[in-house]
Order: C-alpha cells, then sequence, then structure tokens
C-alpha cells in the first residue's frame, strides 16, 4: 500500500513547514519572530499558520525522530540515567516536568504532573522503563519520592545520590527554560507535556556536543542532521 503524503493538500512547500517547525521549537523564537525570519527569505506567511503547522506536524516530526532513535540508542543508552523535575507554571499553577536524560546528555522522556510525590515518580519511571528498559545506574537528588519509587520496581539497588551527581540533568534544563520563557509560559497542562515531548525530540536530533569533538566532524553531524530533517514525513 503506498504511503499517502501528510503534505498532500498543503499549497505551501513541505520545506518550508518543516522549516517553519525547526526555527520555532529548536529556537527560543516566538510566533512572529519565525513569521519575519520567514519573510526575509522571501517566504510570506502568517505566524498562525506558523502556529497551525508545528501542532499539526511538530508531534508527527517528534514521533518520527524517537522512533529512529529508540531503536539506535535502546543498548546504548542503559548505562546510567540521570532523573529530575522542575517546576512550571500553567495557567498561574505550579506543575512538575519530570524528565530523564542518559550519560551523554540524550533527553529519554519528559512527563508532566500536578504532583510531587511518589504516584508521579512511579508514574514517570514506568513511562521511561517501558520505552528503554531499565538502566545500570539511576542517578537523582535526595527527593525521597524517588527512592519509594524504585523501591517499588525492586530498583532500589541502582539508585545513586550526591553533590553534583545531577548536573548533567540540570543543565539539560536550560534549552527549555529559555523556550518557556519565549512562549511567556504555558496555559494548559496539555500543551506543556506536547510541547516538552516535541521540544525534546527535535533538541536530541540537532545536539551535537561540540565541545567534545573537532570542527569538521561537527560540521559532518550537523549536516547529516539537516538532512534527515528534510525527509521527515516523506511519502
Amino acid at each position: 500500500m503506498i504511503k499517502q503524503s501528510p503534505f498532500k493538500y498543503f499549497k505551501t512547500s513541505p520545506d518550508v513547514i518543516r522549516l517553519a517547525v525547526m526555527l520555532y521549537v529548536r529556537f527560543p523564537l516566538s510566533l512572529r519572530n519565525v513569521e519575519d525570519l520567514l519573510n526575509e527569505r522571501g517566504i510570506e506567511v502568517s505566524h498562525e499558520a506558523v502556529r497551525y503547522w508545528w501542532n499539526r506536524f511538530g508531534p508527527m516530526f517528534a514521533a518520527e525522530i524517537r522512533r529512529r532513535r529508540v531503536q539506535q540508542l535502546r543498548a546504548f543508552s542503559k548505562w546510567k540515567w540521570h532523573v529530575d523535575e522542575v517546576f512550571v507554571k500553567v495557567n498561574g499553577k505550579r506543575h512538575y516536568l519530570w524528565r530523564a536524560v542518559d550519560h551523554e546528555g540524550e533527553v529519554l522522556e519528559a512527563v508532566v504532573t500536578k504532583r510531587r510525590n511518589k504516584q508521579a515518580a512511579l508514574k514517570f519511571l514506568k513511562k521511561l522503563m517501558k520505552r528503554h528498559g531499565t538502566a545500570d545506574r539511576v542517578v537523582t537528588d535526595r527527593f525521597a519520592s524517588y527512592r519509594a519509587a524504585l523501591r517499588e520496581l525492586g530498583a532500589t539497588e541502582k539508585q545513586q545520590t550526591g553533590r553534583w551527581l545531577n548536573n548533567r540533568v540540570e543543565n539539560s534544563h536550560l534549552p527549555f527554560r529559555r523556550r518557556e520563557r519565549a512562549m511567556q509560559r504555558f496555559r494548559r497542562m496539555r500543551s506543556l507535556q506536547k510541547f516538552a515531548s516535541i521540544h525534546f525530540s527535535i533538541y536530541n536530533h540537532f545536539n551535537q556536543e561540540r565541545s567534545l569533538t573537532s570542527r569538521d566532524t561537527f560540521k559532518l553531524a550537523r549536516t547529516a542532521a539537516l538532512a534527515e530533517w528534510r525527509e521527515l514525513g516523506a511519502a
């Protein structure tokens, strides 16, 4: 059966749609900033079109990236996980964004909850393990709910806590925080969960750890990532 292109009924070029979604999700830009940048390239679109495109195609692009990377990194990402949660305001109320990264900063999972307790930690860890298996080590802070959740999962001996051990995940929060400020916070828990899932998938796709590689290697990896991005959603 021939796969139908998701861009079939759109007059705008798929390349323009991919570019708009990448600019909005990857960089700390507003919808109108993206509109202005595209206009400078001679592409006339409204900010409402950009909003529609990222809502329509963002989850599809993120799912495709995630499906490819989970298969590639399933074994590699099991050595050590860093887990942490941050406070996020949703319509003026405090919510919690739980995130896990591997030892190289690859974001593995992001889950939004209303509470910060054992049940929330257990929900997050179960979803993480269902998709990525079980890690050899799980680095957390000293928040008691992590130990309680890991005890219920039978993985208490895998937990590691200590000062500065969790800097990897603490630093990985920064791109999302910059993006949150550009969006002037979130108004619904559902929209926060949606954007967090899309953001971390696209962040993983373009993140190259440039400080650890030569300039030539970085350029090759960046070119490969852009080439793969241009193929997303192709029939």
